[in-house]
């Protein structure tokens, strides 16, 4: 599985999701799904699946799915 899918599995399953739903389009509170408490499901399941540990900074940063991707990259994690 590719980092990117990774990503997508992610808000999916935090934000229980339909696996069509594009996620590249999320923002933080545009849907009803996407609030504090997913929020932090959202948190976990990226530490978990890209075995990294964010930031407080960057836990409150997390916007969007492409914050989320620029986050990761001050990470390591690779995007093609």
């Amino acid at each position: 599985m590719t980092n990117k899918e990774l990503l997508k599995k992610a808000f999916v399953e935090a934000l229980n999701l339909s696996p069509e739903t594009d996620v590249e389009a999320l923002q933080y509170n545009s849907i009803p799904e996407w609030d504090s408490l997913a929020h932090m499901a959202l948190i976990s399941q990226l530490d978990e699946a890209f075995d990294i540990m964010l930031d407080t900074e960057d836990v409150i940063d997390l916007s969007s799915y492409q914050k989320a991707e620029e986050i990761l990259v001050k990470y390591g994690v690779t995007f093609q």
